[in-house]
């Protein structure tokens, strides 16, 4: 039997567009004292921690979260709004962004009242941040196939394995890790958990993996028999993969899996906009906006459905998907037009053109390689 993926629209409401009013106005004068130039794939690649601890005193990381917790009970329609702000200006992001999209749910949801109380106020102050070690050498995104373990010791647990493309574990406060607790990689599902391991900690190695452009963003994390706590364990044991399934929820759906090259689109909409371009350039930049629109539009629906508590996943999946080919196209499409020489950090155009580029190949790869997704899609809708 098949079943349908339900997208209902969704309009924000005169409150979300103050809020709205209010982002763009602090990224206008950020933008006049200098304090960042717009980048593109910033929530990936570009952490500046004052600017986070600047958000967080703002109210604008851990929006969702309780005021028990440090966080501002708002909903995730309004942080929806703040972080799609964010993303079209290109803000430097990355510092907090792991740990305020879905540690923070996570924690709140699944953590211990120790772990709530240690982790969620200084996440919401921007000056909290987390790694995720999920992915393995040999593993891709099949992440039911991890092979790294945790077994009980004396007075916690030993953590032995590898995770690889750890984005930020260079400079987070800590790290996710999905382990096996129960059973063999030959159960699959079952006999996985969770576990949150403070950085730095003895027997944990972070290594850099340098991306084509040359920069550090992504780690390999080595577990030499790190021991941590008994009380690092997060949620219920063998329960990590239910709760890493919520997880994605919240990593798949947002405005960055379709945002990342916004701004190299505004960009070149306001070049063509000062100078033309030809029916044939204004027919492209039409073609993108109306996709960008239809994929905020769905993205949007996952955020109202997050608000209601209905469970996205699916639909989460769909987003990414098509929003991470949207993204390439982007790319392509500016490459192809305008005929310019992409120069790496070089000014407007050409700099965020190269930049793209450089990043372009992680875009259908990273929170879930496509084919993982699409063949996630189909067994949601039956015909799988």
């Amino acid at each position: 039997m098949t079943t349908t993926i339900h997208l209902p629209p969704h309009r924000l409401n005169a409150a979300s567009q103050r809020l709205r009013d209010d982002v763009r106005g602090f990224l206008d004068g950020e933008l006049e004292a200098g304090t960042f130039v717009p980048r593109c794939d910033a929530w990936m690649s570009v952490a500046d921690p004052a600017f986070s601890r600047r958000l967080g005193a703002r109210g604008w990381i851990g929006m969702t979260l309780p005021s028990a917790y440090g966080g501002h009970d708002r909903s995730p329609l309004e942080r929806f709004v703040v972080t799609e702000e964010l993303l079209a200006a290109g803000a430097p992001v990355a510092a907090h962004w792991i740990a305020d999209r879905q540690m923070a749910p996570s924690i709140l949801r699944h953590g211990s009242q120790a772990q709530r109380e240690r982790y969620l106020p200084a996440i919401a102050r921007g000056e909290c941040y987390f790694a995720i070690g999920m992915s393995e050498p040999d593993a891709g995104s099949d992440l039911a196939s991890v092979r790294t373990r945790a077994r009980q010791v004396e007075g916690g647990w030993e953590i032995t394995g590898t995770k690889v493309w750890t984005t930020g574990a260079h400079f987070a406060h800590a790290i996710v890790v999905l382990a096996r607790t129960d059973g063999s990689p030959a159960d699959r599902h079952s006999g996985l958990s969770q576990f949150i391991v403070d950085l730095p900690a003895p027997g944990v190695e972070i290594r850099p993996i340098r991306t084509i452009d040359g920069e550090h963003h992504f780690n390999e994390v080595v577990f030499d028999a790190a021991v941590v706590a008994e009380d690092s364990l997060l949620g219920e044991r063998g329960a990590g993969w239910r709760q890493v399934t919520a997880e994605l929820a919240h990593e798949r759906s947002g405005p960055e899996r379709y945002m990342s090259t916004v701004p190299l689109l505004r960009a070149w909409a306001a070049q063509l906009r000062g100078q033309g371009g030809g029916a044939a350039t204004e027919r492209e930049l039409g073609r993108l906006t109306a996709r960008a629109w239809t994929l905020r539009q769905m993205s949007l629906s996952v955020a109202a459905a997050l608000a209601e508590g209905r469970p996205p996943e699916i639909a989460a999946a769909l987003v990414k998907d098509l929003g991470s080919r949207f993204e390439g196209d982007v790319v392509e499409t500016v490459r192809r037009l305008e005929g310019i020489e992409p120069r790496k950090n070089g000014p407007g155009l050409e700099g965020l053109l190269a930049e793209a580029i450089l990043h372009s190949p992680a875009f259908t790869l990273r929170g879930g390689s496509n084919e993982i997704l699409r063949s996630v899609v189909a067994r949601g809708l039956g015909v799988r």
